[in-house]
């Protein structure tokens, strides 16, 4: 394998960088911005932050065996003296920094890199395909949601000699976002999972979302693909002319679509048509998004070459990012977890699968979602509309925006509704709501801390009724 270490003056070249000491290494191999998990030998990525003490945790990564720092805090002198063996680089601005290098450090790599953005599912769809990827290569794959202009380049900056291919998540809330991290990155295959609402208060439109996500091609290698879910309607309409456009659905005429399904309420499984075949696929969790996700999967891993039993099994066996979709059984009731993030189409989704839990009531435990602008009330009132429309037995809102989505429901035919205004006020009124044998799902924007509703539930026992 070729060496991947980057010269520290290049470093010093790319970013500026004021020298402060030099030490003793003349490349870096490794860098890592979490003390807890620093290494021998790895660069401490400093990152500025207006909560924390920055000073403490260079001290700390430097006690702890890194091979220097670079930051944009101005270090005491007598860290400097203390630790004058270690490289330590002044920086003007640390995420524009990591920027570059992660941008340099990717020209180190002739590898498959699959980018994935979209309205919905991107972690999800990122899991699928990552499971399938390392059924032929060792991946790397984005952690958690590390999906924004920090968390991207520190995905690059995770990689390694192992590293064979890559799965790289982005995400975005405004114009030219998107097109900056699809610049560091290069992708080689680009996906767009679906044009929905989320951030359309921001961006005002979903046409306008689509633009914003197909920024995405602007960093495409030349020999590039994108893959489209050809079910959604703004994708449907999108003509690639510069680049191979692979397509996936359900419903409508794609090179790959899933049919006979069978949905259960712990896994799906479906029929598909791979090179004239007919195969059978298994997926692991319920609901049509994850039909979705696991085409794309397909997609990627026949543009791959990957075999087809290959791609199968690791549809098997993937696993998903915690909180989404996390369905526990404690306490004689199903807890279904999928509060790390809410909008309109992924709430949409979550009570299709709640609707088909095997339950004795199904509850709805909804909060606001944000970043929707003057779309909030129409898009919560429409949850409403898919709380009736999925036959949920009762509901609890939590949230000033959530209103809306209470007042649908009620107006609409759901005989047991609740509202909340926090958190502490729906967990107190819990244990008289749930009951032995309750399917319940727990939904909201992350902001909404709907964790502390989960954990509560996980540890009491107010319900043998």
């Amino acid at each position: 394998m070729s060496n991947k270490n980057i010269a520290v003056d290049k470093i010093v070249e790319m970013c500026e960088c004021t020298v402060i000491s030099r030490g003793t290494a003349s490349t870096v191999e490794k860098f890592c911005s979490d003390t807890r998990i620093i290494e021998k030998n790895d660069l401490f990525i400093s990152l500025k932050s207006e909560t924390s003490d920055g000073i403490t945790y260079i001290k700390e990564a430097l006690e702890n065996g890194a091979m220097g720092v670079i930051t944009e805090y101005n270090i005491p002198e007598e860290i400097v003296n203390k630790y004058n063996n270690k490289l330590i680089l002044k920086v003007k601005n640390i995420t524009d920094s990591i920027q570059k290098i992660a941008k340099y450090k990717r020209t180190l790599y002739d590898i498959p890199i699959v980018a994935v953005t979209g309205s919905v599912g991107k972690t999800s769809t990122k899991d699928i395909i990552a499971s399938v990827v390392g059924k032929k290569y060792n991946v790397t794959k984005t952690k958690g949601n590390y999906n924004n202009h920090i968390g991207v380049p520190l995905t690059i900056l995770s990689w390694n000699e192992n590293t064979e291919a890559a799965v790289v998540e982005m995400g975005m809330n405004h114009f030219g976002e998107i097109e900056l991290l699809t610049n560091i990155v290069k992708p080689t295959i680009a996906i767009i999972t679906n044009i929905g609402t989320a951030h359309i208060g921001i961006l005002g439109s979903r046409e306008n979302i689509l633009k914003a996500k197909m920024e995405i091609l602007d960093g495409l290698t030349p020999n590039g693909c994108i893959i489209l879910n050809n079910d959604n309607d703004l994708l449907n309409k999108c003509d690639i002319k510069k680049y191979r456009k692979i397509t996936y659905g359900i419903e409508n005429s794609s090179n790959y679509v899933a049919y006979d399904i069978a949905r259960n309420e712990t896994y799906t499984e479906y029929k598909i048509k791979i090179n004239d075949k007919e195969e059978k696929v298994y997926v692991p969790v319920p609901g049509d998004h994850f039909i979705y996700n696991s085409l794309c999967a397909i997609a990627v891993g026949k543009k791959l070459n990957i075999e087809t039993d290959k791609i199968i099994e690791g549809i098997k066996t993937f696993e998903i990012t915690g909180k989404r979709n996390e369905i526990l059984e404690i306490n004689d009731i199903k807890i279904m977890n999928d509060y790390y993030n809410a909008s309109y189409d992924s709430m949409k989704a979550s009570l299709e699968v709640l609707s088909n839990i095997k339950a004795t009531r199904r509850l709805a435990i909804l909060g606001d979602m944000l970043e929707l602008g003057e779309y909030a009330e129409k898009l919560h009132s429409m949850v409403g509309e898919e709380v009736v429309k999925n036959k949920i037995d009762v509901l609890c809102t939590v949230g000033e925006l959530s209103k809306s989505t209470a007042k649908t429901a009620k107006t609409l035919g759901t005989k047991e509704v609740y509202q909340f205004s926090t958190n502490e006020e729906c967990i107190n009124k819990l244990g008289e709501i749930v009951r032995k044998n309750d399917a319940i799902l727990i939904k909201a924007s992350n902001a909404m801390h709907f964790g502390e509703i989960s954990k509560y539930l996980q540890g009491e026992r107010l319900w043998e009724k």
